[in-house]
C-alpha cells in the first residue's frame, strides 16, 4: 500500500523542513508531491534540496503564483499511490493523524475521508472565534446544498482513493478547492467518512493566509457547483 501526500507550498520556508520530516515519520510507504506555487522566500530552493535529500520527495514548481487549488491539481495529477492525502505546508495539521484518516479507506468502507477539527477529543489551539463561526456557517450551507452531514467542510485534511480524486475534474485555482471538491464528491454519491483530528492553528502574524474574502469565494463555489455539477455515479471500491 502506497500513500501519496500532496503538499502545496507558498512562502513556507520556516516550517517546510519540519512538516516534511513529520510526514516522513508516518509509518507508511510514502511519496511526497510538493508543489511550489511561486514562492519568493526561498521555499523553492529548500524543496529542491529536500528532493535531493529524501528519495520520497518529488518537487514540482508552478511558473507563477497560481493558488492552492492549482497546486493541488498539479500534485494530484502526479500521484501514483493507492490513496491521496492533502497536507498543508504549515504546522496546523499533524501527520500523526494519518492513521485515523486512512483507516476507513484501508478497510474498504470509504472513498473519501474528511478530518474534522470539530469531532472528538483531540487537542486544538484556541484562536479566532469568527473563523470558527464562518467555518460552521459554510459547512451548514454546504450540507444543505449537498444533503450530507459534515462537521468541517473547510478542513485541509482530506483523503481519497487515488482513482476517485483523479477522476474528478478540478477547476478552482485558489481556496475554492474545499467547497468544489465537497460538492463534486457529494454529487457522485461517494462513501464519505469523517474522523476527529487535532489542530494547531496559526495566527496571521505566524503566517496564516486565508481571509474573509476567501469565505465569500467559498460560498460562491458552493452555489456555483451545486447548480452546474451533474449528479453521476462513480466507481466505488470494494465494500
Amino acid at each position: 500500500m502506497k500513500i501519496s501526500v500532496v503538499i502545496p507550498v507558498y512562502n513556507e520556508r520556516a516550517t517546510l523542513l519540519q512538516v516534511i520530516e513529520r510526514v516522513l515519520a508516518a509509518p507508511y510507504d510514502l511519496e511526497l508531491l510538493c508543489v511550489d506555487d511561486g514562492s519568493s522566500d526561498g521555499s523553492r530552493e529548500v524543496l529542491a534540496e529536500l528532493g535531493q535529500r529524501f528519495s520520497q520527495v518529488r518537487a514540482f514548481t508552478q511558473p507563477q503564483n497560481m493558488g492552492k487549488g492549482a497546486a493541488l491539481r498539479r500534485g494530484i495529477q502526479e500521484a501514483t499511490g493507492d490513496f491521496v492525502i492533502v497536507q498543508d505546508a504549515d504546522l496546523e495539521y499533524d501527520p500523526a493523524d494519518y492513521g485515523a484518516l486512512l483507516d476507513p479507506l484501508i478497510q474498504g468502507k470509504a472513498d473519501v475521508v474528511y478530518g474534522s477539527r470539530f469531532l472528538g477529543g483531540r487537542p486544538h489551539r484556541v484562536l479566532y472565534f469568527w473563523h470558527s463561526i464562518g467555518n460552521r456557517v459554510l459547512t451548514l450551507i454546504s450540507n444543505c446544498l449537498t444533503d450530507i452531514n459534515l462537521t468541517d467542510m473547510e478542513t485541509c485534511y482530506k483523503a481519497f482513493r487515488r482513482e476517485v480524486i483523479q477522476s474528478i475534474k478540478l477547476e478552482e485555482d485558489r481556496f475554492g478547492f474545499e467547497p468544489e471538491i465537497t460538492v463534486k464528491v457529494a454529487k457522485r454519491r461517494l462513501r464519505i467518512y469523517e474522523v476527529g483530528i487535532s489542530y494547531w492553528g496559526r495566527t496571521y502574524e505566524e503566517g496564516k493566509k486565508i481571509g474573509w474574502k476567501d469565505g465569500f469565494r467559498a460560498l460562491w463555489c458552493l452555489l456555483k457547483y451545486s447548480v452546474t455539477e451533474k449528479s453521476v455515479r462513480a466507481t466505488r471500491g470494494p465494500s
